[in-house]
């Protein structure tokens, strides 16, 4: 069986709409806590695919929360594996500090849905699937784009919202996975920020609800489109 580990800083900001498909591709999913779980003890470099998922702190916070640094060691040596790595918000913000790049705030909220503005590379990427159906923001971070990487996405409000490294690497600062059906765990366990933010929650869950076919339809094209092509390009070592 293949499997699939995904870090995750919050329970509510997990694996989303792709939990099914992986599991419907037959991948044996594994969740590690960032904040709680010995990375050092785990061997996240022999999964088939590993995903770093969102939170609310940033990418260099790790004076302040000491288990980024654990998370950037297990990133790295991901990347110097080649194999599949998903990166989503604060993942994707990890994974560009692991490869030089910049994170730094916007001095804005980003939070609400919209769709991403694909660039040349990204009509010719997995997110052309999602056909300008609007997706879910929730950051006030960005990151830029590492040296060597292809920009694929970007919105009004930040420039950079996806890229990618070669075919095995996939950042996204968008939350592609985030399933509308969830979204009163996003309304209550953000609901400070929100207030913070001057963001009506109401306004979200009426979007959500107006997105509850059409999004996990694209969401789950597009994570398709790209696992058929790291699936190809990274074929499976025989037991």
């Amino acid at each position: 069986m293949k499997t699939a580990m995904a870090i995750r800083h919050l329970e509510f900001e997990d694996l989303g709409t792709l939990d099914a498909l992986l599991t419907a591709r037959g991948y044996s999913l594994r969740y590690l806590d960032a904040a709680t779980d010995d990375l050092h003890t785990v061997d996240t470099t022999s999964a088939d695919l590993l995903v770093v998922l969102g939170g609310p702190i940033g990418a260099f916070d790790d004076a302040i929360y000491p288990f980024i640094r654990d998370e950037l060691t297990v990133i790295l040596q991901r990347l110097k594996s080649q194999r599949p790595l998903l990166g989503i918000c604060l993942g994707a913000q990890l994974i560009a500090r692991a490869l030089g790049a910049g994170v730094a705030s916007m001095g804005v909220k980003e939070i609400g849905f919209a769709p991403l503005s694909l660039t040349p590379e990204g009509e010719a990427s997995p997110l052309a699937m999602l056909d300008k159906v609007p997706v879910l923001h929730w950051h006030g971070d960005r990151f830029d784009i590492p040296d060597g990487a292809t920009r694929l996405a970007g919105t009004q409000t930040c420039t950079n919202q996806a890229f990618s490294m070669g075919r095995h690497v996939l950042a996204l600062q968008c939350h592609l996975e985030a399933d509308p059906h969830q979204i009163e765990r996003w309304l209550v366990g953000h609901a400070c920020e929100l207030a913070q933010a001057g963001i009506d929650p109401r306004a979200l869950r009426t979007d959500a609800q107006a997105l509850q076919s059409s999004l996990p339809l694209a969401a789950r094209a597009a994570f398709t489109a790209w696992l058929d092509e790291i699936e190809a390009a990274c074929p499976r070592e025989a037991p």
